[in-house]
């Protein structure tokens, strides 16, 4: 009899309509590989970015509703659907740029699809939950199918070996998270968001004690997974030897999906406890940019320097975190936005000039490029310029509202050190275009145009990089309703 004393929680369809609508799309795409062969393999992809598609509608769909399902454990809110939005374009364009990136690979092309269409299942949900219990099942959904595609490279011993240190150092970090969880269920009671900010805001000495101790091991795990130092070490390696489609939906994807649950949990259900946490992260986000920035100008290769620039984006993304605020969290959601374009873009670029057999990841590789197929120098050079944070592009009005954001909250000496940062970035983002511009040599280029899937992506990157620079307003009023959504 005891089962009728458990009252099922109510749930709401249409809340978590996106995330039915993507695992669908996933399961979709696996039965579908049984059927296809061959060249019919591309339709994969494209079934991939319907439902991706179908997805980004249903997030706009539901902007004007604040809906709960599952007891409150999941809220659809406009935070939630901005990045709900935002993880479909960074998936969407890496899925079009994978559909030409696999033709130089011996890649299983089903389970590639269907794992990144998991992965971006489990994003989603870090994004709109309410509870920390489905935080963790996000994470993990997300990061499964992250350690799955970093391997699927089969053929690739480093490919297997950055799989093993992401599952292996993965794990060991997943392991601090869930134990900041247990501390903060022994203080208030409940695993719930709205639980746990009301335990927070009325804390004994005793609790508060136990509070900073949860929050100081999610500390640890939020910053494995958004490679903040000294939680970095994985990414180098990763981002290296994981196939490079793939290097580029965990440098935009996870981190944003880790920064969605990050900032709704600290920003926002811990808010009343930034004195402890804002310190901590102060520290953090200057050693990531520092450590980020300065061992980029050592790298010769391409991917390990986009690394290490990752790292570095993630520290000026804890700046908006410390800032905290409206205009913080606001500055947070658009600088994502313009990171992921540009990141994306940049990686596209990556892809473009490697060709089967010859990946061309060498800084010396690109000698020449810009001559010998200038919309790539263009594209390249817009993405490089807009990671340096050098206007008019989206990077620079990212960067401006970030540290405007610290200034106006009074941290003037952590402004100064990101701006220092920034300026540290130039010479080693300026430098791949020396290398396409100024020395000879390189390698052959197939030109994009060639490939109309990864010329879309890089046309789709410019594009949205130009206009987040020249037309930032409007983007950023929807950051800062998606933001203010959280109170």
């Amino acid at each position: 009899m005891l089962y009728r004393m458990i009252n099922p929680p109510e749930i709401s369809w249409i809340a978590i309509l996106p995330v039915l609508l993507l695992s669908a799309t996933a399961m979709l795409t696996m039965v579908a590989d049984l059927w296809t062969d061959g060249p019919d393999r591309e339709g994969l992809g494209w079934i991939g970015l319907v439902g991706l598609m179908a997805t980004a509608i249903a997030a706009v769909a539901l902007w004007n509703t604040k809906l709960t399902s599952f007891a409150g454990a999941v809220v659809v809110d406009r935070y939630g659907l901005f990045f709900t939005l935002l993880f479909c374009v960074a998936a969407g364009l890496t899925l079009l740029m994978s559909m030409s990136y696999l033709e130089q690979t011996d890649i299983r092309t089903g389970d590639y699809y269907s794992l990144i269409l998991f992965s971006t299942v489990g994003m989603v949900v870090m994004a709109t939950a309410a509870d920390l219990i489905v935080v963790f099942l996000g994470l993990e959904v997300m990061s499964i199918a992250a350690y799955a595609l970093a391997g699927i490279w089969r053929s690739q011993v480093r490919s297997n070996e950055a799989a093993l240190k992401y599952f292996l150092l993965g794990a060991f970090a997943t392991g601090f998270l869930l134990f900041g969880i247990a501390l903060l269920y022994g203080v208030a009671g409940t695993t719930t968001l709205t639980g746990i900010a009301q335990t927070a805001s009325g804390a004994t000495a005793e609790q508060r004690t136990l509070l900073i101790a949860g929050m100081a091991l999610m500390i640890v795990g939020f910053g494995f997974k958004v490679a903040a130092v000294p939680f970095h070490a994985w990414a180098p390696d990763v981002y290296e030897g994981a196939p490079t489609s793939v290097t580029a939906l965990m440098a935009v994807g996870v981190k944003s999906a880790a920064f969605a649950a990050f900032a709704r949990i600290f920003m926002h259900t811990l808010a009343v406890m930034s004195p402890d946490w804002s310190a901590v992260l102060w520290v953090l986000a200057v050693l990531t940019m520092t450590v980020g920035n300065v061992t980029a100008l050592l790298q010769r290769n391409i991917k390990r320097m986009l690394a290490y620039s990752s790292i570095a984006h993630a520290g000026y993304l804890l700046v908006g975190m410390v800032a905290g605020g409206e205009l913080g969290g606001s500055a947070i959601l658009f600088y994502l936005l313009a990171y992921t374009l540009m990141t994306l873009g940049a990686f596209s670029v990556v892809i473009a000039l490697g060709r089967r057999g010859q990946p061309n990841e060498n800084l010396e590789d690109y000698a020449g490029a810009g001559f010998r197929s200038p919309f790539l120098g263009m594209a390249m050079s817009i993405f490089m310029l807009s990671l340096a944070g050098i206007p008019p592009f989206g990077g620079f009005v990212g960067k401006f509202y970030i540290f405007s954001a610290a200034v106006k909250s009074g941290y003037i000496g952590l402004t100064v050190i990101g701006v220092m940062n920034s300026l540290i970035s130039v010479y080693y983002y300026v430098g791949v275009l020396v290398r396409m511009y100024m020395t000879d040599g390189g390698v052959e280029i197939t030109q994009p145009s060639s490939r109309p899937y990864l010329f879309a992506t890089l046309v789709v990157a410019v594009a949205g990089t130009i206009a987040l620079g020249l037309f930032p307003s409007t983007l950023f009023e929807v950051a800062r309703q998606s933001f203010l959504a959280l109170g």
